[in-house]
Formats: C-alpha cells, sequence, structure tokens
C-alpha cells in the first residue's frame, strides 16, 4: 500500500517518519518519492525568508527569534521593539529589490574555526550545535551569507513576489511578520 509521510520525529541518532494510515510492517522494503510541488514551495519561502531575516538585519541590526515554513507561507520573529508601517513597506521592498536582482543562492562549507570568526547567524541564540566541525552556509550572493540546513532555490528570481501580509506584537522585543508569495 502508499502511505504519505505526515512528519518525523528524533530519538538521538535515529529518525523516525510519522506515516498518515498503516504504516509497512518492521523490515519490509520501501520506496520513497518526493513531493516535489510541494518540497518547490517549502524551498522558495525557506530562502525567501533568508532575504527577509538580511534585510531585517542589515536595516535594523535585529535578529531572528523564531520562524515557522510552510508551502504557503513563512512567518519569522524578530528582536525588533518597534515595527512601523514604514518600516514593514521597506523591508518589503528591500527584500524584493535582493530578490529580482536575480542573485545566485550557494552553499559552501567551512571549518569550525571559519565560522566562529564570521556573523553567519541570524538567530537570536545559536543554535549550530557545538560539536558540528563543518558548518554549511548557505549565501546568498553578494548580500547575505547564514549558517543553514535547508534546501535553498538557485536563483532569488525564483521565489517571486514577496508580500508582508500580517504583523503581530509578539512581545516588548518581539515582532512578527507573515509573508507569502506569489509568481
Amino acid at each position: 500500500g502508499e502511505v504519505a509521510v505526515a512528519g518525523y520525529r528524533r530519538e538521538g541518532d535515529r529518525l523516525w517518519h510519522e506515516v498518515e494510515g498503516t504504516p509497512p510492517p518492521a523490515g519490509a522494503p520501501v520506496r520513497a518519492a518526493l513531493d516535489w510541488p510541494h518540497r518547490y514551495a517549502v524551498m522558495r519561502h525557506h530562502s525567501a525568508v533568508h532575504v527577509l531575516s538580511g534585510v531585517v538585519y542589515h536595516l535594523f541590526g535585529a535578529t531572528v527569534t523564531g520562524g515557522q515554513i510552510y508551502p504557503d507561507r513563512a512567518r519569522m520573529d524578530f528582536a525588533l521593539e518597534d515595527l512601523t508601517r514604514e518600516r514593514v513597506t521597506a523591508i518589503e521592498q528591500e527584500a524584493n529589490r535582493v530578490i529580482q536582482e536575480g542573485r545566485d543562492i550557494l552553499v559552501r562549507f567551512i571549518s569550525r574555526e571559519e565560522f566562529e570568526g564570521h556573523d553567519l547567524v541570524r538567530t537570536a541564540k545559536n543554535l549550530v550545535p557545538a560539536h558540528l566541525t563543518t558548518i554549511r552556509v548557505v549565501e546568498i550572493a553578494g548580500f547575505d551569507a547564514q549558517a543553514d540546513g535547508g534546501t535553498h532555490v538557485r536563483n532569488t528570481r525564483e521565489i517571486g513576489t514577496l508580500r508582508v501580509v500580517q504583523t503581530e506584537n509578539k512581545g516588548k522585543m518581539n515582532r512578527r511578520l507573515e509573508i507569502a508569495l506569489s509568481a
């Protein structure tokens, strides 16, 4: 039978796939197929939040306090005290300028020592595990680079047009931006 993977969980070094329906018996051979439209939508939104976090960092010096990526939208929380309509407009315009420039999105690996000497984390808390000796870096050419382990599109033009669809006050120094993309 065919089942869809609905999620996963980690237990130590093991990764368990959670499926919808009855899982195959233990030890049975399985064949996996990637849901490309879903994956590509997530890739576009993931690349979009890298642009967004780079823009907010470069304009206001604010780091990311949280986020979530979906196939149809994404949200990022920032350590910002104020998020006026003017700031939101500036963020959206600058993000779309970077996207439309058609910058390549590159992946490279660097040593832990090189990582420690650069500002490659946009989160308020460094989530890069201390035991890693090689760090994966995703760079939007000529704009921003961040430590990251996720999937991305190859060029910012693939992202499409970014719109800030909602903002929310999540506390004294925490502002949420929700974005959606169009082709």
